[in-house]
């Protein structure tokens, strides 16, 4: 009979994620409500400027706060989601 899984601790600091990481045994803890995480590493070196609707606007602002995200940031993940199909 398999053993509960322990629950993740609070890692308030990225020193404090490394030596859990370098000391825990990751296969006894629960990651299942762990999501990927996209990082932006590229420099952004180009702008667009576009005229949008208001309504359009306040949609996607909407639509980023819901995620937590910058807005800017969720229309160009919606572009990269796009052009990567």
């Amino acid at each position: 009979m398999k053993a509960k899984s322990k629950s993740m601790p609070s890692l308030h600091s990225d020193a404090a994620a490394e030596r859990f990481v370098a000391t825990a045994d990751l296969s006894e803890y629960d990651l299942s409500g762990f999501k990927p995480m996209r990082f932006e590493i590229e420099p952004k070196a180009s702008a667009l400027n576009m005229r949008l609707p208001v309504s359009l606007l306040n949609a996607v602002k909407a639509k980023a706060r819901a995620k937590g995200i910058p807005y800017t940031r969720y229309v160009r993940m919606l572009l990269e989601s796009d052009v990567a199909r």
